[in-house]
């Protein structure tokens, strides 16, 4: 496990004007009639627990009569903006049932809970500050992972989907060790996890920051390790926080993986991972060179973190066209340039709009 320290508090990075281009290109942008600040205004709170009666560390927010009327329509039509596309017609059956505030981390999100009326089936959605950096991370994993996300701005507002999934320290705490469980399979899509997170520079993948989402499969159970948390896209300056592998919340799945898996077929599993995302990159060419060229134009970190993530990316991957890179954006690309050339066999010879 590494002894490298996180960052205690990353700064917000505002959305740049190439940015909000992209998001209204690519239909990131909605109008809403709720805003972050607004749900500030709350009248008061009381601490939410869970079935244990364990602090969750979130509040559920309470709002005076007057306001809860407005805010329960708007909060529903965003629902439906983020389900059904805007069609209004399944609200009448939705309610807000709770808003819960995180006073804790980077972006301090909103968790509406939304209730069907007709069968009791709950679901939710995060409204949070808007962050470039957390905003990249997003589209990275739209573009680069087997996973969809929806999610959209409005001004300085961002609105998230809820991702399903049994919380990471959860699934290691509780099920891990369950008779049903397939340890191959989870240790297979670790070592694809890990993978994915470096290639893209996704850092602090502690057993909390991702869910397990598992699918029954004709003969067996399929795995899928899906991030949660997207604050700390490209913005550490060591490289071994972008390794799941190196956190000591992740420790048994390290382990399981050790137990079950041999560097050859680690070496396999990365392989693959790597093939994918490059054919992923080739179906969203023009989206994520959009993307990237917007990315380029801003830090998203310290100086000291830039350098220092450069040079022992240049050290990793014997490549010193890195010690060029002056933004995390320049890194991301040359990340995926080298996972392209890596797999060049899949591609054009033309396919080139990641010359560095």
């Amino acid at each position: 496990m590494t002894g490298s320290r996180m960052s205690r508090k990353k700064p917000s990075y505002a959305i740049n004007d190439k940015l909000r281009r992209f998001l209204r290109h690519y239909g990131r942008e909605a109008i809403v009639e709720v805003q972050y600040q607004d749900l500030l205004r709350y009248a008061g709170t009381v601490p939410l627990y869970d079935r244990s009666g364990k602090d969750t560390l979130w509040e559920t927010v309470f709002f005076h009569p007057s306001e809860m009327e407005n805010l329960n329509r708007a909060l529903t039509g965003i629902y439906a903006l983020l389900k059904t596309g805007g069609d209004l017609s399944v609200m009448e059956h939705l309610s807000v049932e709770r808003v819960d505030y995180c006073t804790f981390g980077n972006s301090n999100p909103f968790r509406i809970r939304i209730k069907n009326l007709f069968n009791d089936n709950y679901d939710y959605f995060y409204i949070k500050r808007a962050d470039a950096s957390r905003i990249y991370g997003l589209e990275l994993e739209h573009i680069l992972s087997p996973n969809r996300i929806s999610y959209f701005v409005n001004k300085e507002t961002l609105i998230e989907e809820h991702i399903m999934g049994i919380p990471g320290d959860q699934f290691i705490k509780n099920h891990l060790k369950d008779d049903g469980v397939n340890p191959v399979r989870v240790a297979k899509e670790f070592v694809k996890f890990n993978e994915r997170c470096f290639v893209r520079l996704l850092g602090d993948m502690r057993s909390y920051n991702y869910v397990f989402d598992i699918t029954p499969d004709f003969e067996d159970v399929h795995y899928r390790i899906r991030a949660i948390d997207f604050d700390q896209q490209s913005y550490e300056g060591r490289k071994n926080l972008y390794f799941p592998q190196f956190f000591k919340d992740n420790l048994q799945l390290v382990q399981l993986t050790i137990k079950y898996m041999t560097p050859e077929t680690i070496l396999q599993y990365q392989m693959e991972e790597h093939t994918l995302i490059a054919k992923r990159i080739k179906a969203a060419r023009y989206m994520i060179k959009d993307l990237l060229d917007s990315m380029m134009q801003e830090p998203l970190s310290d100086e000291s973190k830039i350098l220092n993530l450069k040079e022992e990316l240049a050290r990793h991957y014997d490549e010193t066209a890195f010690l060029k890179c002056r933004t995390m954006g320049a890194i991301v690309k040359l990340s995926l340039k080298v996972i392209l050339r890596k797999n060049k066999q899949h591609f054009e010879p033309k396919f080139n709009f990641l010359k560095y």
